[in-house]
C-alpha cells in the first residue's frame, strides 16, 4: 500500500466517525452530505501533498511537458 492510499483510508475513516457523531446528535442529513463532501476534498489535497504527488515534485508530475519520469 502506499503513502496515498494509507492517508485516504485514514481520512475516509475519519469523515465516517463524524458523520455518525453528526448523525446521532441530529444534524441534518443534508448538512452532513456537504460536511463530507469538504473534509473529503481537504483530505485528498492533503493526502496528494504529502505524496508528492503534483507540479512540485516533477518525478510524480503528469502532462503533455513530463511525460516520462526523469532519472
Amino acid at each position: 500500500m502506499t503513502n496515498f492510499t494509507i492517508y485516504m483510508l485514514g481520512v475516509i475513516v475519519a469523515i465516517g466517525a463524524m458523520g455518525y457523531g453528526a448523525f446521532a446528535l441530529g444534524v441534518d442529513p443534508m448538512w452532513i452530505g456537504i460536511g463530507v463532501a469538504v473534509l473529503f476534498g481537504l483530505g485528498l489535497m492533503g493526502a496528494a501533498r504529502k505524496a508528492g504527488i503534483g507540479r512540485d515534485n516533477p518525478d510524480n508530475a503528469r502532462g503533455p511537458n513530463n511525460t516520462e519520469r526523469r532519472r
